[in-house]
C-alpha cells in the first residue's frame, strides 16, 4: 500500500465520520 492511499483512505474515512456526525447532531456542527 502507498502512502498516497493510505492519506486518501484516511481522508475519506475521516469525512465519512464527520458526515455522520453532523447529520446525527444537527444543532452540532
Amino acid at each position: 500500500m502507498s502512502f498516497d492511499l493510505a492519506l486518501a483512505g484516511v481522508v475519506a474515512i475521516g469525512l465519512l465520520v464527520y458526515l455522520v456526525v453532523v447529520l446525527m447532531t444537527p444543532e452540532r456542527f
